[in-house]
C-alpha cells in the first residue's frame, strides 16, 4: 500500500512539474495599441508576433489588443509603467511627455525629406533617443513610419497660415504640437484620438492634423472635406517595451524580440508607403479636396519656434546634429 501511494505521489509530482514546465515554456507578451486592425501598424505587429514565435521556436509570442481596447496611448504607457502591460506603440508626440528629448520630432519642418528622416531614426541619434525613457520604465526598441502630418478641416480650406487664424485645431497631448499650431495662428485643442470623430461632428474643433492613412482609416474624411498637405511635422511611431519585462528577459530572448521588431519595421514602412497612396486616392473619391499649399509660407512662419531652444544647449545641439545628418 505504501508503495502504491509512493507511485501515486510521484505521478502527481511529475504531472505538476510538467505542467509548470509547460506554463513557463512560452512567454506571452501583452501588446496594446490604439489603431484600427486594417492599419499598417497592426498588420506589422501581427507579423512581429508571427516572427517572434518562429524565431524563438515557440518560446515567445505576442497577445495583441488593438483599437484602444486597453486605453489611449498615454494610458497604455502608464499601464506599462506599473507592469500591467508589456508593450505598446505610441506617437513620439505622446512619448515626449515621458522622454523629453523626443519633442525634437515635433519641431516643424525639421527634416528635408523621407530619406533624411530614416537616416536619423536608424542612425546613432535615433538609437540614443529610444533609450531616453528608461528611467521612467519605458524602453524604445524601434521606429514605425508615421509619415508627415498635415491639416484637415471641416469648412475652411487651408492655403496659407493666415487661414488657420481663429480655428480650433485638435492636437495630441504634446507641448511641441501645441506650440507649433499657435505659431501658425491656430488655436490648439488637445483631444484623445478616440474622441476626435465626435468632436469634429459636434464642432468642438474645426479641424485636426495627422497623416493621410490615419485621416482615411478614422473616417474623419466623412466630416472634414479639406486636406492641406503642408506636411509640417514628421513624428515617428515608437515601439515601446516596459523595463519591467525587458529586465526579466534573458539575453537570448532580447535578441529574439529585437529581431522580430526589426523585421516588422521593414515590413511596416513598405505597407505605410502603399497606405499613403491608397488613402489619398480614397478620400478624394469621397469628395475631399486635396490642397498642396506653398510649404515655405508655413516654414517661414514657424522659424521662431527654434529660437527658444538656444538657451537649452543639449536640445539645440540635438537639433543641429539632426539638420547636419546626411
Amino acid at each position: 500500500m505504501k508503495h502504491f501511494f509512493t507511485i501515486i505521489w510521484t505521478c502527481l509530482l511529475s504531472a505538476f512539474l510538467l505542467g509548470c514546465g509547460q506554463i513557463s515554456e512560452t512567454r506571452v507578451i501583452k501588446l496594446a495599441h490604439g489603431l484600427d486592425v486594417k492599419h499598417s501598424v497592426h498588420l506589422s505587429m501581427l507579423k512581429m508576433g508571427e516572427d517572434l514565435k518562429k524565431i524563438s521556436g515557440g518560446k515567445m509570442e505576442l497577445e495583441i489588443y488593438p483599437n484602444q481596447q486597453l486605453g489611449t496611448e498615454r494610458e497604455c504607457l502608464e499601464l506599462i509603467q506599473i507592469g500591467s502591460l508589456d508593450m505598446t506603440k505610441v506617437s513620439s508626440g505622446v512619448m515626449e511627455n515621458f522622454s523629453p528629448k523626443m519633442k525634437v520630432f515635433g519641431l516643424p519642418f525639421l527634416f528635408r525629406d523621407r530619406e533624411h528622416i530614416f537616416n536619423v531614426l536608424d542612425g546613432p541619434i535615433g538609437k540614443q533617443l529610444l533609450d531616453g525613457g528608461t528611467k521612467y520604465w519605458l524602453k524604445g526598441i524601434g521606429y514605425y513610419d508615421a509619415g508627415s502630418r498635415s491639416f484637415y478641416t471641416k469648412d475652411n480650406p487651408i492655403n496659407t497660415p493666415e487661414d488657420l487664424a481663429g480655428l480650433k485645431i485638435r492636437v495630441m497631448e504634446s507641448v511641441t504640437a501645441i506650440e507649433m499650431v499657435k505659431s501658425l495662428g491656430g488655436s490648439p485643442t488637445p483631444i484623445s484620438w478616440g474622441e476626435l470623430y465626435t468632436s469634429l461632428q459636434q464642432g468642438v474643433v474645426d479641424g485636426a492634423e495627422n497623416n493621410p492613412p490615419s485621416f482615411y482609416l478614422s473616417r474623419h474624411y466623412e466630416v472634414c472635406k479639406y486636406f492641406a498637405l503642408d506636411e509640417h511635422t514628421s513624428l515617428p511611431d515608437i515601439i515601446v517595451v516596459g523595463t519591467h519585462l525587458w529586465d526579466r528577459l534573458s539575453d537570448q530572448e532580447r535578441v529574439w524580440m529585437q529581431e522580430a521588431v526589426d523585421r516588422s519595421v521593414v515590413y511596416q514602412r513598405k505597407l505605410w508607403a502603399e497606405a499613403e497612396t491608397e488613402a489619398l486616392e480614397e478620400v478624394q473619391k469621397a469628395g475631399v479636396k486635396i490642397i498642396r499649399p506653398d510649404k515655405t509660407l508655413f516654414s517661414d512662419q514657424v522659424k521662431d519656434v527654434y529660437d527658444q531652444y538656444k538657451d537649452n544647449p543639449e536640445m539645440y545641439s540635438l537639433i543641429q546634429n539632426i539638420k547636419e545628418t546626411k
